[in-house]
């Protein structure tokens, strides 16, 4: 049997190998055999997958089968040179590692690999070696928004007010600076501006609440499991001798962090195989670094590379428009998508009056196909921003398209789940401050906010939990109803406590049955009772998760749950168009697309008053948008958009100049469907014919910079400008505010 997901092989200690259960001879290989397992590889592929031995980069070209690859090679690995529990699989989420698991126990490999996600792992890791890594064992697992209550708590501690400081920008702060490895001593030692420092001084005491919950949150995963392997040689050795093999996909998308683990654990064998492609590296806002998978070569002069450029997903004019595009990019491996299937169509551009014209001309049009017998499975709309699906989704129900909107894991953020699992994660970690202010008067039970206030001072004067003062509310002055109720919650949660080593379904049930949780969804019953109908969702996750897991733990369960994420809840139904940000869309593909919205400052997107936007990134987005497409592509954007409640003018986005004409079919609605543009294109220096490597550059908000890169287009030039705080920026010529200055103007 396969490891889950998750990554929890059959046996209950996942560092056991031969896994408990297994003979202690050798389990039989492959089913299929070796040369079964090779009989369909192209040439590329077979090189990917037979070159067992050392360092292995597969560049990925989009829809050129990755997942066969990694697949294969894994099945390989185990039905030639090694045992399957020697071999680790990595990717990003649980939705791709259960279809790799999936398709890889249908080669019939023995029992013991581990599949997983990269936080999956390092939960497994650091529970397993938690006296190494200075953990409880039993740590919570913080989600997005209990983390942003944390943080809000955290600046209530530095006195900073949420009205001068943006707790969502102090907590990507936190968060890009646990995935640059830099923990908070080493953050505020190169704090220089006034934000930061602020941010520095919330990220310390967000850090001493988490010590005080026994809590990690998502980045402490990655960081604590890399420090681990960093500082401890013992454990080190022997998860690298437990995973002699290590596959990792979705290269491009691994931060420092992520590229630490999966240095130390192949340190002694150098036995890592990656997968990626620097041109879908879109997560550079959330701390994944693009300079892994392009300086894989120097980190292993030795590897071996192989190049996937035949796409088998998108048809040839598609294809030609996704390579035009992305070849502006500097920062990527040079490689070229090629296709054996046909032609195609055109790729469409439809210029709209406005952002509704645009959303009822998609729905219209969508709506037509299905009534000629097209499934609405077959289309989406990717959009740059989800506030761009409002339009989208009253147009689809005016045209009576059937729909559904990926927007991340909705049914674990429900009050009612959240309630429920907050019970659990107290019953499993006391320390847990965060969940146990979300029950203690969950249903009402009459603790309100004074009663809760006074037990929350009462434990911190007395360097005791907050679970402590509610157990031992000694010291604590409360009106009789007060004091009576929280009495009657310590001796609830003392009662379920003693379950919290039960399975997963038996603690759900109790905890549902003891805590009033479910009379109380019982009273609010009126016939469509969607809150008690997703809590029996969530008892069939359990029973589900626990008859796949015969061994697993409330502990266990609650991981799981924790490590869900929005890339996991994207395929929508059959018989429905998907709505979603292009970020979502990534990994997908459908016949029919439409990317709208493609504007400047919007495709790419600028955020007024922050950082310059990254254009090689936005423009890798679209890339990745554009190569979701199997047949049909569409781009739409609109003469007028409106903003904060009026119409402004839109110009259309500067990529769609970078498109190879001859592969799109304009129409503008304003026009009666004439072929033209319908926005000038942006205007080129008149000195530009000066400007070269080397030239100095002024940007109004960054200052002088010097030319790294110049591309000269027949429509447009792209040019990279090295700044000395900002580092490297890209920019198209014809639609930036650069000025060429000469060397005696600069100081």
């Amino acid at each position: 049997m396969l490891a889950d997901p998750d990554g929890f092989p059959p046996s209950d200690d996942p560092f056991e190998f031969p896994p408990r259960g297994d003979p202690l001879e050798f389990p039989p290989r492959s089913s299929r055999g070796p040369s079964t397992l090779l009989a369909d590889l192209t040439k590329p592929q077979l090189d990917a997958v037979t070159t067992t031995e050392g360092p292995v980069l597969v560049l990925a070209g989009a829809g050129s089968g990755k997942t066969r690859v990694i697949t294969r090679r894994a099945a390989h690995l185990a039905a030639t040179v090694t045992q399957p529990w020697h071999v680790l699989a990595i990717t990003f989420t649980n939705k791709a590692a259960e279809e790799m698991a999936q398709r890889i126990d249908g080669l019939g490999v023995g029992a013991g690999m581990t599949v997983c996600t990269y936080h999956s792992l390092c939960v497994r890791i650091l529970r397993r070696h938690h006296a190494a890594a200075g953990l409880d064992p039993r740590f919570t697992i913080m989600d997005q928004s209990d983390r942003r209550k944390l943080v809000k708590e955290a600046m209530d501690r530095c006195e900073l007010s949420t009205a001068n400081f943006s707790p969502a920008s102090i907590d990507a702060a936190i968060s890009l600076a646990k995935n640059m490895m830099q923990n908070a001593e080493a953050f505020a030692e190169q704090a220089d501006r006034f934000d930061n420092k602020a941010a520095a001084r919330v990220y310390a005491a967000y850090e001493q609440l988490l010590a005080e919950q026994n809590a990690l949150d998502f980045d402490d995963l990655l960081m604590r499991t890399a420090i681990l392997l960093d500082g401890n040689a013992e454990v080190r050795a022997q998860l690298s001798d437990r995973y002699r093999y290590v596959l990792i996909d979705e290269y491009q998308d691994t931060n420092v962090a992520q590229y630490r683990i999966a240095r130390l654990l192949t340190e002694s064998h150098r036995n890592l195989f990656v997968t990626g492609d620097p041109d879908q590296s879109i997560y550079g806002w959330r701390g994944a670094d693009i300079g892994n998978i392009l300086s894989f070569e120097k980190d292993y002069p030795d590897a071996k590379v192989v190049r996937l450029e035949q796409n088998y997903r998108s048809t040839k004019r598609i294809l030609s428009a996704a390579d035009a595009l992305v070849s502006a990019n500097v920062l990527r491996k040079e490689k070229s998508l090629w296709t054996e299937n046909d032609a195609g169509d055109p790729v469409r551009v439809v210029a709209c009056e406005d952002n509704r014209d645009e959303a009822e001309t998609v729905a219209r049009e969508i709506a037509e196909r299905i009534a000629a017998g097209r499934s609405p499975s077959d289309f989406a709309v990717f959009y740059r921003i989800n506030a761009l699906s409002r339009s989208f989704e009253e147009a689809m129900m005016n045209a009576g398209v059937p729909y559904r909107i990926a927007r991340g894991l909705a049914f674990y953020d429900r009050k009612e789940i959240k309630d429920v699992l907050a019970y659990l994660r107290v019953m499993v970690n006391p320390r847990d401050m965060v969940s146990l202010e979300r029950i203690i008067n969950t249903p009402t039970r009459g603790i309100g906010d004074t009663t809760i206030e006074k037990l929350k001072a009462h434990a911190a004067h007395n360097g005791r939990t907050l679970f402590d003062a509610v157990r031992d509310r000694g010291g604590v002055r409360l009106p009789k109803r007060s004091a009576e109720a929280v009495d009657a919650f310590a001796e609830l949660m003392e009662g379920l406590s003693r379950h919290a080593d039960s399975r997963p379904r038996t603690a759900l049930e109790t905890t549902l049955s003891l805590s009033g949780l479910n009379a109380s969804l019982l009273q609010q019953a009126d016939g469509t009772n969607e809150p008690l109908e997703n809590v029996n969702e969530l008892l069939n996750a359990a029973a589900e998760y626990q008859r796949d897991h015969p061994e697993a733990t409330l502990l266990d369960w609650l991981s799981h749950t924790s490590l869900l994420g929005d890339s996991d809840v994207v395929d929508g139904p059959a018989g429905a168009v998907m709505l979603m940000t292009l970020h979502a869309a990534k990994g997908l593909e459908f016949p029919s697309v439409y990317i709208v919205g493609v504007e400047k400052g919007l495709l790419p997107f600028e955020r007024m008053g922050e950082h310059p936007v990254d254009v090689e990134e936005e423009r890798r987005l679209f890339f990745v948008g554009i190569t979701r497409t199997m047949r049909e592509l569409t781009l739409t954007l609109t003469r007028r958009r409106m903003r904060q409640g009026a119409f402004l003018p839109a110009m259309r986005s500067p990529f769609l100049d970078e498109l190879p004409g001859d592969e799109l079919e304009w129409t503008d609605r304003g026009s009666g469907g004439a072929r033209r543009p319908y926005a000038p294109v942006g205007e080129t220096p008149d000195d530009f014919d000066c400007w070269g490597v080397g030239s100095l550059v002024r940007h109004p908000d960054f200052g002088v910079g010097q030319i790294v890169g110049l591309r000269r287009g027949a429509r447009q030039s792209t040019v990279e400008v090295e700044f000395p705080d900002r580092g490297v920026r890209s920019y198209v010529v014809e639609f930036s505010d650069l000025e060429r200055v000469d060397f005696d103007e600069v100081d």
